[in-house]
Order: C-alpha cells, then structure tokens, then sequence
C-alpha cells in the first residue's frame, strides 16, 4: 500500500460539525416514512434569491440538491429483528419464494436482457449469445445474493468474552461489488480495525460481513459505513475503523477513462473518531508492508 495512504485519509475532517461551514437550516426536522427517506427531506443549503423574471425561473432545472432523500442507514438499525440488515424492498420476497417462482423471477430477468441485446443490434440467436440471458440472470442473483444474507447465520457464534483491549485489524480482505449508478464492478481491498470492549469477533467473521454487503448494488461510501456500523451493533466495541481502497469500472472503462485511479473511503467510529493518537495507530498499522 502507498506511505501516502495514511497521510491522505489522516487529512480528511472526522467531526461532523467541522466538516463544513454553511449554516444549519432551522426548518423542522424531516420525518421518516418507515421506509428509510424523509417524507419533508431539505438540505441545509441556503440558495440564493428567486431568479428575476418568472419565464427564468420557470426553465430553472431542479437539482439533486433542492430535495435528496436521507440515507437508509443512518434512520435504520443494522439490524432487523429477522436478522436481515438493511435489506432491499424484494429481499424477502427472494428468501421466502418457493422453486417455481425463483425459475419464474430468472425467467424474467433473461428475457429483459435478451431484450437488450436486442436493442443494440445483437443477433442473441447467434452461438455466442445464445444462453447469455440466461447466465447473465444467473450471475445477477449471485452479485445481488448479499440483501438475503441473514447476519446471525454469518456471525453464528463466532463471538467470545476476551480479556482483550488492545487494537485488532483485519486488513487486505478483497472485495467485488456492483456500483449501483452503472451496474458495472468495483472492486478492492477492505481493512477492518477495532478495539474490543470485553468481546471479540472470530477473524473470518470480518471477512463475511465485508461480503456480505459487497455482494449488493452499492456506492463504496455506504459500505464502508455499513461494515464499521453492523460491527458496532454487533460487538459494542470501544471503537471500529474501515478502510476502503477500490478501482471502479465506471471511471476506468467509460467516462473519464483514467486507468490506475482509486478511490479511498474511511469510516471511523468510537475511539477511532475522538482520539487522533488511535487513529494514526490504525492508519500507521496499515502502511506497513
């Protein structure tokens, strides 16, 4: 791993109130509709005045800004009482269907796909394409099968009361997920840190839960913060930090096209976000080679 790794993410602002200077907005706090998105969701930014002229103002564009749902995970716990962890709107669906219905669901994710090689010009009754509906409906459900995945079959009881408080790390554990905004892969290595309060986690348990939410349409943001959250929930640890270092085919294979960029999300909880010391340890611990 590049020296530079510690530095870079050592810069980056970790108190919330620090992390920017517009003003807070004094409206009332948006309520959530049960599913995860605020029914009255506005951003803090102050915009300026109205245009001019009505024509103007009317041709005005609405941006993302103006009105953004909430993200999911901060207004749901990690984990629901089935054991399921912010599960996507069908994932039950997917569990509880019978063997019909799943044939009937990979019927019809094959016969959209065949409809979209369709339309851009491919004969999918040529050899090469002749069955590719139907893996690539195969490969869909595997990429996606992370939302039925139920937390307490990963973890089982792979956690121990331990006398220990020192720091624990799990580092290097590589990872393949779908970027949701292109459906194409991201993929990279994760680094998982924490320090137990009386309990600890079996070592390859880091590595189910850092599968277990890859394996689902995601931005590398969420997932960082969905590993460093459910492990929390799970252990009541002092502290927990994750490390993302991910290449993303979005931005190599299409768009800006730069091959070699990567992209680095951190998520510091606990000890790891109040006390600097800590997380110089973590970050130090994970520049050596």
């Amino acid at each position: 791993m590049s020296s530079n790794l510690s530095r870079d993410i050592s810069e980056l602002s970790l108190d919330p109130e620090s992390s920017s200077s517009t003003p807070q907005s004094t409206s009332t706090p948006p309520l959530s509709n049960g599913s995860g998105y605020s029914t009255t969701a506005q951003t803090s930014i102050n915009h300026p005045k109205p245009l001019r002229n009505k024509k103007s103002s009317m041709n005005r564009l609405d941006s993302p800004l103006d009105t953004r749902p909430a993200s999911p995970y901060t207004l749901n716990p990690p984990i629901d009482s089935d054991g399921l962890s912010w599960p996507s709107v069908g994932a039950r669906k997917r569990i509880e269907s019978n063997e019909e219905e799943s044939k009937q669901r990979e019927k019809r994710i094959s016969d959209a796909v065949k409809v979209i090689l369709e339309e851009l010009g491919e004969d999918t009754n040529r050899e090469g394409l002749l069955e590719t509906p139907e893996r690539y409906a195969r490969a869909m459900l595997f990429f996606t099968k992370g939302y039925e995945d139920n937390i307490r079959d990963v973890i089982k009881r792979a956690v121990f009361e331990e006398d220990h408080d020192e720091m624990v790390i799990v580092r290097d554990i590589e990872i393949y997920s779908l970027c949701e905004h292109h459906l194409v892969p991201f993929f990279g290595k994760v680094h998982i840190g924490y320090i137990p309060n009386k309990k600890v986690l079996g070592l390859s348990k880091l590595a189910r839960l850092a599968e277990m939410y890859s394996r689902r349409f995601q931005v590398q943001e969420r997932l960082t913060k969905q590993i460093a959250m459910a492990l929390t929930e799970i252990l009541k640890p002092q502290g927990v930090a994750v490390v993302i270092e991910a290449t993303h085919m979005c931005m190599v294979s299409r768009g800006i096209q730069k091959t070699g960029s990567s992209t680095v999300t951190s998520c510091m909880l606990g000890c790891f976000r109040e006390a600097q010391k800590t997380r110089e340890e973590f970050l130090g611990l994970l520049g050596k080679r």
